[in-house]
């Protein structure tokens, strides 16, 4: 396969009910534009249909849709499989819920968005727009950020949007290194890009808190913070081979 200009991640865990709809906004956009694309869908050991209604999507895409499907391990570990399976040019992380309009995509592209190496969707930048998210999840949001900020990667004002852009050689080396499985990833990829030395811009989007969403305070807020704690401790003791 020539190598795509963008390629659509989105990982998946038990999302049957939604995925069949994503795709479809996903492809309908897609069609419409004028560069290549690839879409992986990122199956992480799903015990529902997920898998199978993205094969059925993908026999129908003469090869735009990929289904690459892990062991169950967590978000980051479906991401990093993803990523690294990829052949775009521009490698785009994108949540299966579409809390971000596919269509703001180009906003992460050329010529719209240029001379980066990591171009992170924020609902923080200036002219982003939260749509419907409780009062509740804003603050514990906000707090996370804090402590990512304070023990990772300072000046940042959303890590954890689940939009992401790399260019390729950015991805292959970063994700060849990430280590975190669950939810936390997204720090860790930012903290080793700063170590990197790489150029990170944050793109205001418009978000559209949806209530199925997969993080939960109470079970997944104690193992993210613990998760950035070791970042700290495996950059500390020299664990990450290539940073």
């Amino acid at each position: 396969m020539n190598e795509p200009t963008l390629s659509v991640v989105i990982p998946a865990f038990n999302e049957s009910k939604r995925i069949g709809g994503t795709l479809r906004e996903v492809l309908d956009f897609l069609k419409t534009r004028p560069f290549s694309w690839e879409v992986l869908v990122v199956d992480d050991g799903s015990t529902d249909d997920t898998a199978a209604l993205v094969e059925g999507f993908a026999q129908e895409s003469a090869g735009a849709i990929r289904l690459v499907r892990v062991p169950h391990g967590g978000k980051g570990w479906a991401v990093r499989h993803g990523m690294l399976a990829a052949l775009g040019q521009f490698r785009f992380l994108c949540d299966a819920d579409l809390s971000m309009p596919i269509s703001e995509v180009e906003r992460f592209l050329p010529p719209q968005c240029q001379d980066y190496d990591i171009a992170i969707g924020s609902r923080e930048a200036p002219g982003a727009k939260r749509i419907g998210e409780p009062a509740y999840r804003h603050l514990w949001g906000r707090l996370f950020n804090l402590l990512v900020r304070l023990l990772a990667v300072p000046g940042i004002s959303d890590s954890q949007c689940g939009f992401k852009s790399f260019r390729s050689p950015v991805a292959e080396r970063l994700f060849s290194v990430q280590r975190l499985r669950g939810f936390s990833f997204d720090a860790e990829v930012l903290f080793l890009a700063r170590k990197m030395g790489l150029r990170v811009v944050e793109v205001p989007i418009d978000w559209y808190f949806r209530q199925e969403s997969r993080v939960r305070m109470l079970r997944d807020g104690p193992r993210m913070v613990r998760d950035l704690v070791l970042v700290r401790w495996w950059h500390l003791s020299r664990q990450y081979q290539d940073s």
